[in-house]
């Protein structure tokens, strides 16, 4: 019975805890056991939490006393590393944090903490969540699931793979440009970016502070929805904390799969963000079966031009570079992380510059370097200055789109995963991975994605984005479990159940 559990939805195993039918201790076990034998093939987990057992049993034996837990309690939840624990390292895979124990938790670790989630470990990532493929972890490639010599998408492939894999039914990721999102639609997991500021901040390692997004990872709509009413809210913390009454998530996610209607959603298309010669074939045959899909159910399809979308890619790698070199600016050598020891005659200056020369990756480097020049005298109105007045632009098109329209709609990722080191060579070509998603960071606007079907060409996982307006989340998590409803109902299983069961390399496979 113990695999069976990593094969529960984070619902199903709230249900079963507050029933009796198996305990907390019994499912974290199950799950780092499942840990234990892929982790050597994925390489989706830093570390394991030593106190996860420990943990579990304890709420086993405040429910048996009676005690009133909060639904998820029991519930396993894997965390990315770009999140701080008291517990457990927290490097953001980089090598310049290796070791790091941050006296504190992240907001939202704290609150999964209270809400009696256990903790099973911390998941890889870019390094400084740069990137679009988790190749730049200074501990190594993250592998898909479905496929293993290819990319799970990134930053959060680690998160995203563990959920995929069955190693964890819940997982915290963050959001800067589509790292949610993209990792999800490359592994037929579900990611939600909320609205900026609806969850806290606090306590995440910053990379463009204006851009980043703590969010859900999950293996279905109403899984990332309870997630997402456990770590929404404000945080006195984090002064771009709404200060706003959230609806349960969950609640809209049951609401939309309870009977996968659309009849009288206005999907918006913008076609800016749909390239018949950039999108793979399969990804734009199942898009458009889903859209097909919903008008049946009585959507109605608004086609919708949203024309600075095109420069939202160069204004994104002007401003997210500009917040790079600023926040990174910390890791100095001196107050702490990484240092090189001085050689004789060294100063402050140099041993600065060796240790961050040592310490960061290669595509960190690139970034602080471009972020650098974007705010350097002389060059700042003309590319910092300006790629704002095109973010203002791009929030101007997303208010002027949701005039007419409930939901904006697109591929997450113009392609499927792809394979380890295809496109190392060229960062140009991974920048232009989060085409779809990047403006929905400028903007502020909250996203979803979720898995629409295989690629025929290739057999793996498809996502569609749906985008709504701030504050209406809720919105989003009703559309997208209705679409997930009616996904599930054409192949007669949810998508997840599709997932393929991956061998252990500790298992001789």
């Amino acid at each position: 019975m113990s695999a069976e559990y990593t094969k529960l939805t984070a619902a199903e195993l709230a249900a079963g805890l507050a029933a009796g039918d198996f305990s907390a201790a019994e499912v974290t076990a199950a799950h780092l056991a499942q840990i234990e034998a892929t982790n050597d093939t994925l390489n989706s987990f830093l570390c394991t939490n030593d106190a996860a057992l420990e943990t579990a049993r304890k709420i086993d034996e405040r429910r048996a006393a009676g005690e009133q837990l909060a639904e998820l309690a029991g519930v396993p939840l894997a965390v990315k590393d770009v999140l701080v624990t008291t517990d457990m390292p927290s490097t953001s895979g980089s090598k310049i944090l290796a070791g790091y124990m941050s006296p504190f938790d992240a907001t939202v670790v704290a609150k999964a903490r209270r809400a009696g989630l256990v903790l099973l470990g911390k998941t890889n990532m870019d390094e400084f969540a740069m990137g679009s493929s988790n190749e730049n972890s200074a501990y190594g490639s993250v592998k898909n699931p479905w496929q293993t010599d290819c990319v799970p998408g990134g930053s959060g492939g680690g998160s995203a793979a563990a959920v995929a894999a069955f190693q964890a039914p819940l997982a915290l990721g963050s959001d800067t440009g589509g790292s949610i999102r993209q990792p999800a639609a490359l592994t037929g997991s579900v990611g939600v970016k909320p609205t900026y500021g609806a969850v806290s901040r606090y306590g995440a390692i910053a990379m463009a502070s204006s851009l980043d997004q703590i969010g859900p990872c999950a293996r279905t709509v109403l899984d990332a929805g309870m997630l997402q009413d456990v770590i929404a809210g404000h945080d006195w913390h984090d002064a771009t904390s709404l200060r706003h009454d959230w609806v349960s998530m969950a609640q809209a996610a049951r609401e939309g799969a309870a009977t996968g209607s659309l009849k009288g959603v206005k999907i918006g298309v913008v076609k800016e963000l749909i390239s018949e010669s950039h999108t793979q074939t399969g990804v734009l045959q199942n898009f458009n079966a889903a859209l097909e899909l919903a008008a049946r159910e009585g959507a109605e399809i608004v086609p919708i031009t949203a024309k600075h979308f095109e420069y939202a890619v160069a204004a994104y790698y002007l401003i997210m570079p500009a917040e790079v070199s600023s926040n990174l600016a910390r890791y100095d050598s001196v107050r702490f992380g990484m240092r090189v020891d001085a050689a004789s005659g060294d100063t402050v200056a140099d041993v600065m510059s060796k240790t961050r020369a040592v310490g960061f990756g290669s595509e960190v480097k690139r970034r602080i370097i471009l972020g650098t020049y974007a705010l350097s005298a002389g060059y700042y109105d003309a590319y910092y200055g300006t790629a704002q007045r095109v973010r203002t632009l791009v929030q101007r098109d997303f208010n002027e789109a949701f005039a007419q329209v409930d939901v904006l709609a697109a591929p997450t990722s113009n392609t499927t995963a792809w394979h380890l080191g295809e496109r190392t060579a060229d960062p140009m070509q991974n920048y232009l991975n989060d085409a779809t998603t990047i403006p929905a960071n400028l903007a502020g606007v909250p996203g979803i994605s979720v898995p629409i079907g295989l690629a025929a060409e290739d057999n793996m996982p498809v996502g569609l984005q749906l985008m709504a307006s701030q504050y209406e989340d809720a919105r989003l998590y009703k559309t997208g479990a209705a679409f997930e409803r009616l996904i599930a109902a054409r192949d007669g299983k949810m998508f997840w159940q599709r997932m393929p069961a991956l061998q252990s390399v500790k298992a001789g496979a």
